[in-house]
């Protein structure tokens, strides 16, 4: 916005320049006008219509620079402008290509969401219903995780070890017994690796 303000002040300057230069141009040319059909003949106003003429050329010359350093200087943010402008539009494509991947992602997630949605909603219905209502509880509290694999001798909910009393208690509960961790309280899940 800055740089194309900045060309479109260039460019009223540059225009109203150019109109100054031409309003000096046609009175230089009406005076040299008069100059050349001879109807001034006092030598006085010979001499005053000349340095006119003279002034006016060298005020033309002051104004035709003025005018080139304006159009430097709009050429210089037109440059600006077009470069700043193919920089938006690299940068527009880059971000619709992000939002087109992440669209995708999304679409992908939300499906894979659904699947696993059915799939969980299958294996609920196998789960006593207070064990279940206990899981969802704690998954509400531990952001989303409420059961945690106990891999050799520590919990991969908390990531601590469990103490030897721990242990103990959890080697001596019965197979298909609830069993939670004493640090951070999720479901423990055993396995053959856990430790035991």
């Amino acid at each position: 916005m800055a740089a194309q303000t900045e060309e479109s002040d260039c460019a009223r300057e540059q225009t109203k320049a150019e109109q100054d230069v031409d309003q000096v141009r046609k009175r230089a040319a009406r005076d040299q006008q008069r100059l050349d059909s001879g109807a001034v003949t006092s030598p006085k106003d010979l001499a005053n219509l000349q340095h006119e003429i003279a002034s006016l050329a060298k005020r033309q010359g002051d104004l035709e620079d003025v005018v080139l350093e304006v159009m430097e200087r709009r050429e210089s943010a037109q440059q600006r402008v077009a470069e700043l402008t193919e920089r938006v539009a690299s940068v527009q494509a880059k971000a619709d290509d992000a939002a087109g991947r992440r669209d995708a992602a999304l679409q992908e997630i939300d499906a894979e969401v659904a699947s696993v949605t059915k799939e969980r909603d299958v294996v609920a219905g196998t789960v006593p219903a207070d064990l279940l209502g206990l899981y969802d509880k704690l998954r509400r509290q531990h952001g989303g995780i409420g059961a945690a694999k106990l891999y050799q001798r520590t919990c991969q909910g908390c990531r601590q070890e469990l103490a030897i009393t721990e242990l103990n208690e959890v080697r001596a509960a019965a197979p298909d017994a609830v069993v939670r961790c004493e640090n951070c309280r999720r479901i423990l899940v055993r396995t053959a690796e856990s430790g035991l």
